[in-house]
């Protein structure tokens, strides 16, 4: 199984990155998958998370980047998105995207997700 997350970069406060996630080697659409940062010093969070198809695709948020970020998923291309919009200084963190079958109160806990990409930072300057 592999995770390959791309898209990250140096941008300025108030612009806005597209992170990918491709997958390989599992059933993707029997799959929720989801987004962690782990700012430095500091533990991994929650970012969003978009269910499996059988779950209805549907997506959940952080409160903290809610109206922000968008989660999406390509499941021809075995692809999970997450749009970054307005980006903040406090957005700086290396994102990680994972894959799992949690249940519906458990999307937001990280040990729910059995399989994990490699990361890749997302600096914001202000």
């Amino acid at each position: 199984v592999q995770l390959q997350a791309s898209g990250g970069g140096l941008v300025q406060a108030g612009a806005s990155l597209r992170l990918s996630c491709a997958v390989s080697g599992l059933t993707f659409t029997t799959y929720t998958m989801a987004w962690f940062r782990q700012a430095p010093g500091k533990e991994r969070e929650f970012v969003a998370t978009i269910t499996r198809s059988l779950n209805g695709g549907r997506t959940f948020y952080a409160d903290s980047v809610k109206g922000r970020f968008t989660a999406s998923r390509d499941n021809a291309k075995n692809a999970v998105y997450l749009q970054i919009d307005s980006l903040q200084p406090e957005d700086t963190a290396v994102y990680f995207c994972a894959a799992g079958r949690p249940v519906f109160s458990g999307v937001r806990d990280s040990s729910a997700y059995t399989h994990w990409g490699q990361g890749t930072l997302v600096t914001v300057s202000s």
